[in-house]
């Protein structure tokens, strides 16, 4: 097992120094999904929620958020980042909306924390939205799919 980058030797949180690494082409994607009531997944779909287009303003919530992951999570880098994509597909057959995120950048770290958070946002951002019809929605599932670039090389998850 590789060693925890974000330690120092004596144990202590560290953010990790990037500036002697080279500057690739680095991609990562997530998922998560948004279990729910068929009515409550029905009333998104048909626009009829009271706070608005929930899908539009969950992916909105997720690019933002994914911008903003520096600020979030204490030892990330602020990234340059090139690409963010947010989609949100319904399951019908489950009754859920399964988000996905994509993030790109050219640097010298990768993006999987900001396609996480992405993912994350867009998710709390549905049931903040709908939870008044449907207290009991449950986000579940959120991980990273793949990520490449970078000295570590491509990871997929299994299915």
């Amino acid at each position: 097992m590789s060693k925890l980058t974000h330690l120092s030797e004596s144990g202590e949180a560290n953010m990790v120094d990037v500036a002697d690494k080279a500057v690739t082409s680095r991609l990562a994607q997530a998922e998560g999904r948004v279990d729910m009531l068929p009515e409550t997944l029905d009333m998104i779909l048909s626009g009829n929620a009271k706070k608005g287009d929930v899908l539009g303003t969950a992916r909105l919530a997720g690019i933002m958020a994914a911008k903003r992951t520096h600020e979030l999570v204490p030892l990330c880098h602020q990234l340059l980042i090139s690409k963010i994509e947010v989609s949100i597909e319904p399951d019908l057959e489950a009754s859920a909306l399964r988000v996905a995120a994509t993030v790109r950048v050219n640097g010298q770290t990768g993006v999987e924390m900001e396609a996480l958070t992405a993912v994350s946002v867009a998710c709390l951002t549905i049931y903040d939205m709908a939870k008044a019809v449907d207290r009991g929605m449950r986000i579940e599932g959120i991980r990273v799919l793949e990520k490449s670039g970078g000295k570590s090389g491509v990871y997929r998850a299994e299915a």
